[in-house]
């Protein structure tokens, strides 16, 4: 129930690798859009680190890894981060829930795919959302569809229970950002018409 130092390096130094996935995808989208479109899109996945670490802090954490409440994880268990140590692993129930690392590094960790899967998105509605109901569309999304999710396969859940493991965020992140992504697209229609060409 330690923390050991290796664990703790090697996680820094992804969590800080996820986090650039960040702005890189920003960059991506950016040179795949139009140039009327260009800062959108970039604001777009800039927007999403901000609003997502807020919401992950304030109980985003707490849905996903908290003590199991039927479909969601209990919002209280983790809200604010309470709980959560930067020497001690996080702990849940009185155990350990994840060994080895510091639980502020392991929330700090799984808040960086938070943060990009609502980002990954925005490539699929480019041109089609203003930014208020983008912002309203990010932060129900986080809650509705990606904490349940998570908690389902990453905070011990029913798919968990299953025995159903997601190593590199195949479910929780690509399958979960692309069906959302499709779905979007039916409620939004089509592109407006292109005057450039």
């Amino acid at each position: 129930m330690a923390v050991d130092a290796a664990s703790t390096a090697y996680l820094l130094v992804c969590t800080a690798l996820v986090q650039l996935m960040t702005p890189g995808l920003a960059f991506f989208y950016g040179g795949l859009v139009r140039s009327t479109s260009v800062l959108t899109m970039m604001m777009q996945s800039f927007v999403s680190m901000g609003v997502a670490s807020i919401l992950w802090y304030i109980v985003g954490f707490s849905l996903c890894f908290g003590e199991p409440a039927g479909v969601f994880g209990n919002p209280a268990t983790y809200a604010g981060m309470r709980g959560v140590n930067v020497n001690e692993p996080l702990m849940r129930q009185g155990a350990a829930f994840v060994d080895g690392i510091p639980g502020l590094l392991f929330a700090a960790y799984q808040g960086m795919f938070a943060v990009i899967t609502p980002a990954l998105m925005t490539g699929a509605f480019a041109d089609r959302f203003r930014f208020k109901p983008y912002l309203i569309f990010i932060c129900v999304w986080l809650v509705v569809v990606y904490a349940p999710w998570c908690h389902w396969v990453w905070g011990g859940g029913w798919l968990a229970e299953w025995g159903v493991w997601d190593f590199a965020g195949g479910i929780v992140v690509h399958i979960t950002a692309g069906f959302s992504a499709l779905a979007s697209l039916v409620v939004v229609g089509k592109r407006p018409a292109d005057t450039e060409d």
